[in-house]
């Protein structure tokens, strides 16, 4: 073990490792709606390794969903966490029709009736029972980032049936929509919320609010997916069955290719992410951790070297109000 640096994922009061291992890219390829969902081609063995290895490096939090690899990385941690299940907590995430042999993903139709979400929600969280080799799940998150917030507000009913029936430990919905959580967080036993969140871009909005309600704010993108490592020039592509190559919402690519903006303003913030010996990296994680106490980074990674850099952010810790105030200052922020 690192360093047992820990936290508390709000109300629901489920203490984790201050880090999270993000396990989407460990799913390998997968399609939604028929576009590349998944971060290329993988090899199981070294993923198993590196989720092990975080492990033996004081992560206790994995976060995943039906999604990834169509079912596949909900399988890798069941075969990684035989006999360890009470020692880790595990996050996943409900809302799409999987079809784990064709590996592709789809909407449900969204006219369906209202009196089908039940059933629908029932036999996806039976699915990840399965799939995880476990009788209850963590933290079960709403993974439809644009749902109604009718039909989360029905969700959300079968959701806290779920807590009572030990099914679940809490839930919440991963979203980046302010309104939809002030809605859907009202209920005595939704305890998180993921949401989109880096040194570059983020819903500052959205986490005042998990403030104020004191939910765990679990962060997908700390690293925005990949770029604030470091490791990209404008000219970086992709394999075309890498989700980068398609990922036009997300504001560090554009056609493929990371955007100049995102590389200059990384450039600019440099030498304050990597002061005390800390890489790009662990400064972007260290970032997230100083930015509010309810944070959890969500790095994802594909190997054991991932996993270790990312892990021994932890020695480090959260940068100092100082270092903070200087990143705002350069971005141009305060």
């Amino acid at each position: 073990m690192i360093k047992n640096m820990t936290r508390i994922l709000g109300r629901s009061g489920i203490e984790v490792s201050a880090l999270g291992m993000g396990c989407w890219a460990v799913g390998g390829p997968w399609t939604f709606n028929g576009m590349p969902a998944g971060w290329s081609g993988v090899d199981d063995a070294e993923s198993l390794r590196a989720i092990q290895r975080a492990f033996e490096l004081g992560a206790t939090f994995f976060d995943t969903a039906a999604n990834y690899g169509a079912g596949h990385s909900e399988r890798l941690l069941a075969q990684a966490f035989k006999g360890k299940r009470s020692q880790v907590v595990i996050s996943t995430k409900f809302g799409y029709q999987v079809n784990e042999e064709t590996k592709n993903v789809i909407h449900f139709d969204a006219t369906e009736e209202e009196s089908n979400v039940a059933a629908r929600l029932n036999e996806s969280l039976e699915a990840s029972l399965r799939r995880l080799e476990t009788d209850y799940i963590d933290v079960y998150l709403v993974h439809v980032w644009g749902l109604t917030t009718e039909r989360a507000l029905a969700a959300r009913e079968i959701l806290e049936s779920m807590v009572k029936a030990g099914k679940i430990r809490t839930y919440g919905w991963s979203t980046d929509r302010t309104d939809a959580i002030q809605a859907f967080a009202t209920s005595p036993n939704c305890g998180v919320i993921q949401q989109q969140l880096s040194v570059l871009d983020g819903n500052n909005e959205l986490l005042a609010l998990c403030e104020k309600l004191n939910l765990g704010s679990m962060n997908r993108g700390p690293l925005g997916m990949g770029l604030l490592t470091g490791k990209f020039a404008p000219d970086t592509t992709f394999a075309k069955d890498d989700v980068r190559a398609h990922a036009q919402w997300h504001p560090a690519f554009k056609d493929g290719k990371p955007t100049q903006n995102w590389l200059n303003k990384l450039a600019s913030i440099r030498e304050v992410l990597t002061s005390g010996g800390r890489t790009l990296t662990q400064g972007a994680l260290a970032w997230i951790w100083a930015r509010s106490p309810l944070t959890v980074p969500i790095p994802g990674f594909k190997t054991v070297a991932q996993v270790e850099e990312n892990c021994k952010a932890m020695v480090f810790g959260p940068l100092t109000s100082s270092q903070m105030n200087e990143v705002d200052q350069i971005l141009g922020r305060n």
